[in-house]
């Protein structure tokens, strides 16, 4: 039977904070003998932190407050260092991605054939909220470009849900501290001969007046992470 860990990187979400929670605690996993969650909050200024504090005497919830702003990348590389699970997932804090996907994410490494498994927003036929037409090119500009330096053949790059075994994304040093975590990860499992699998995911997304943080800076980074790491 596999473990499974939860990395969660929190900034500034106290109104869904508590609600993704909720949703992982509900998805029936019968396959996967233990779970931990581990959140990292990146010093949230919201009342985020508070609400994460009422969770910490919970067994199979980890809390880590970073003791000032890092950035999404340096969340994850602390989550990551706190996991103990043969299969490690990454999950935003947005109540963007569904938990309730976990089963299919899950299901290409579970039956043997994959290392790493990406959910794909662009894949299969999963329902998705219609939003920014710009940030769809986008993802699609910097997909193609990292597929031309890593020689896979991805869909969706930037997308959150990625499923780890443990010991492979454990053994990464990552260097990123924003959201360019996504390119060098991409190119560093690649680089390793990794066995990618992609699953179809559906997508909730959000605008920025809820909340969404990621701008065109990050895109640029993004670019300039695809070359680095290549």
């Amino acid at each position: 039977m596999e473990s499974l860990s939860i990395v969660i990187p929190v900034f500034n979400e106290v109104n869904t904070i508590k609600g993704i929670l909720e949703r992982i605690q509900e998805v029936h996993l019968p396959q996967i003998a233990n779970r931990e969650i581990v959140v990292v909050d990146d010093y949230s200024t919201d009342g985020t932190r508070d609400v994460l504090d009422t969770y910490k005497d919970q067994t199979t919830i980890k809390i880590i407050h970073h003791d000032r702003n890092r950035g999404k990348g340096a969340a994850l590389r602390t989550g990551i260092a706190h996991t103990t699970g043969s299969l490690v997932i990454i999950q935003d804090a947005d109540l963007e991605y569904d938990p309730q996907e976990y089963p299919k994410l899950l299901a290409p490494i579970m039956a043997g054939k994959a290392d790493v498994v990406y959910g794909s927003r662009f894949a299969g036929g999963e329902s998705k909220r219609v939003l920014y037409y710009w940030h769809f090119l986008g993802n699609k500009f910097l997909t193609t470009l990292s597929n031309m330096f890593t020689n896979i053949n991805l869909t969706d790059m930037e997308t959150c849900y990625k499923v780890f075994r443990g010991e492979i994304i454990r053994s990464i040093r990552i260097e990123e501290d924003r959201f360019g975590f996504e390119p060098e990860v991409t190119s560093k499992v690649a680089r390793m001969g990794c066995r990618i699998y992609e699953v179809g995911i559906s997508y909730s997304g959000r605008t920025y007046a809820e909340g969404k943080k990621i701008n065109w800076k990050d895109g640029v980074r993004a670019v300039w992470c695809i070359v680095k790491y290549r």
